[in-house]
């Protein structure tokens, strides 16, 4: 204890053990002469309080240090606490970035699906248009299914992570109005949400495109 105290700075040093000094012995008086023998015992009272004077003192002294001991610990405790109320917010700050990659692959795997089943398609219809081959509906049909699939993940994949957000918020929220994080930082708008919007407005054009053979991709 005393070499942590003095690395973190907290110069208390723990009293020094009394020594051991034994009681006074009863002196032993005549008792034939009571006025001698009245101030020997009071001279011996005198010695006893004077012991447990030096006693008191000592106990004193450790009652000062145990005190102080208890308010360095205090300190600490407050500080570790601090440092917890931190360590939550950071908590939910990097719980938002995991939210934001998981939404990431979503739009990856969304994004393969849409261009690989858009690009079937096209290829198939130009195949066709050219006399290369009669029938593309199979194909084509399989890329519009490619899409639909791409879409209907990105749709669920947006809406999952809407919730899980509104969610994190309200919990957040509800933890800084209780006083467990300080709650100073602020959640920007997500890139990633912006980016899968603008991917589901191409991917429902593309569908367009592909089924009614109009719009910007037809």
């Amino acid at each position: 204890m005393a070499k942590y105290l003095a690395s973190t700075g907290f110069g208390l040093k723990r009293p020094a053990k009394l020594p051991e000094t034994p009681v006074p012995p009863i002196p032993k008086v005549d008792e034939a002469k009571s006025d001698v023998a009245s101030v020997q015992y009071s001279a011996y009272r005198t010695g006893l309080s004077n012991h447990r004077t030096g006693l008191s003192e000592h106990r004193t002294s450790l009652s000062e240090y145990r005190t102080d001991l208890s308010t360095h610990r205090t300190d600490l405790s407050t500080e570790r606490t601090e440092m917890s109320t931190r360590r939550t917010g950071m908590s939910f700050q990097r719980t938002r970035m995991s939210a934001d990659r998981t939404l990431m692959s979503v739009i990856r795997t969304s994004l393969s699906l849409i261009s690989f089943g858009f690009t079937i398609f096209q290829v198939f219809e130009k195949l066709r248009d050219s006399g290369t081959i009669t029938h593309a509906a199979a194909p084509r049909n399989f890329g519009i299914a490619l899409v639909v699939l791409g879409i209907a993940m990105l749709v669920i994949g947006i809406v999952y992570h809407m919730q899980f957000m509104l969610g994190l918020r309200h919990e957040r929220h509800e933890m800084a109005a209780s006083g467990l994080v300080h709650a100073e930082s602020r959640f920007p708008p997500s890139m990633t949400l912006i980016t899968a919007f603008i991917l589901l407005l191409i991917g429902l054009a593309a569908i367009f495109s592909m089924v009614f053979q109009v719009g910007p991709f037809s």
